[in-house]
């Protein structure tokens, strides 16, 4: 007898389980997946360009509803659940269905981080989430009113760039004193603002929104906490996301920033198992999916009962400003460590190689991101790269004819 797999999820790492596990195990588990968004598992790093109008919501889908009926899966939609008997087995929907389970894997992805500003509340007020999230910003843009946008992480600086393609006057404010500092050194942070401001993207730095503020139930401003103002009809906050872990805190499954898993992506409830934005294993909360896709690999194996361990990632970031590829991967800051900078001003290129003990540690590219994945493979690999040195910052190419 088939024993009944309960996936609760539908995002991209919920999907990917699902890939892995038709390719090893096509017939182990009766599966049903349930998603909280009305619509199957779309690829969220596509929402800047679908935002800009480059793509359409067909162009980011990732598998047809015919895909999941094709495979013997149940997808339920739109009906997210919200409480999980991990004793009886059971999961109950919003709209008061009750799913039975043997096997459950929490893949609820992460919530967006809300500043608790005055004025949050207010229309007009959003986050950079999800589609339906680009449907409400493109409504609003579509208004040619000025935009403001806090946050110049990876998600504040996407949610600019489409907001500016689709044809918004954006305002990018952000507390910290460069663009993306979590994914990006000083000097490739200054070519991103510089490129986004060629663009006719204002970017702010070092600044702390106070309150936001508007008449008849809608935005109009903000307020700085110096006292300066922003208009804008669209407030769009991007400072972040938490991992969504309420459900399993609820059914009693051990939770500290995420849900905590072991190297088998087990939780601490026999049976239950969590993988992507919502898991947090050896005390580590990835906000970004490769990830996510790492541990659907390892957990699709341990489901079909080969060996398999997780034992962390090297977090990478890359994305597409304005046509510009910015790509990051480990140890890019490189603090005491050995760096290689190559510089061309007229291509508008900066690649900064981090060396530590003779092997690569990390890598920030701007500009020319072609060679990213033979950095992330030398870096995973722990290749020594003392034969290659000389010619590393050249590229895969330049190094294999050397």
């Amino acid at each position: 007898m088939r024993r009944r797999l309960l996936i609760i999820g539908n995002g991209m790492c919920g999907l990917r389980l699902l890939e892995e596990l038709v390719a090893l195990a096509p017939s182990r588990f009766d599966v049903t997946v349930i998603g909280a968004e009305p619509r199957p598992a779309y690829n969220r790093v596509l929402l800047s360009p679908l935002l800009a109008g480059e793509l359409t919501a067909a162009d980011v889908e990732l598998k047809p509803e015919g895909w999941y009926a094709e495979h013997n899966i149940t997808l339920r939609t739109g009906d997210p659940v919200t409480a999980l008997d991990t004793d009886a087995r059971v999961a109950t929907l919003m709209g008061g269905d009750r799913v039975p389970f043997d096997v459950c894997v929490l893949a609820t992805g992460s919530e967006p981080v809300f500043l608790p500003l005055p004025g949050r509340d207010l229309a007009g007020v959003t986050t950079f989430r999800s589609q339906r999230d680009v449907d409400t910003i493109s409504e609003a843009a579509a208004s040619g009113g000025p935009a403001v946008v806090i946050g110049g992480g990876l998600l504040g600086v996407e949610a600019a760039y489409g907001l500016m393609r689709a044809g918004a006057r954006v305002t990018l404010i952000h507390l910290m004193d460069r663009l993306m500092e979590r994914q990006l050194d000083a000097e490739a942070a200054r070519l991103l603002e510089r490129e986004l401001s060629t663009k006719g993207i204002q970017v702010l730095l070092g600044t702390k929104t106070h309150a936001i503020l508007g008449d008849h139930g809608r935005v109009d401003a903000i307020e700085l906490d110096d006292g300066g103002r922003l208009d804008c009809t669209l407030l769009v906050m991007a400072v972040g996301v938490r991992p969504a872990s309420s459900l399993a805190v609820v059914a009693g499954i051990e939770v500290r920033r995420g849900i905590v898993v072991d190297d088998s992506l087990a939780t601490s409830v026999e049976g239950i198992f969590a993988l992507g934005e919502c898991a947090e294993h050896r005390g580590a909360c990835y906000g970004l999916i490769e990830p996510g896709y790492e541990q659907a690999g390892v957990l699709a194996r341990t489901l079909a009962d080969r060996p398999a361990r997780y034992e962390g990632s090297i977090p990478a970031a890359s994305l597409k400003v304005s046509g510009v590829p910015v790509f990051s991967i480990g140890d890019f800051e490189g603090d005491g460590a050995e760096t290689i900078v190559l510089r061309d001003q007229q291509a508008d290129v900066y690649r900064k190689l981090v060396i530590r003990d003779g092997r690569l540690a990390g890598a920030v590219l701007f500009g020319d991101t072609s060679d990213s994945l033979w950095y992330r493979d030398l870096i995973r690999r722990q290749t020594p790269i003392a034969a290659l040195r000389d010619v590393l910052a050249f590229g895969k190419a330049y190094a294999e004819a050397a």
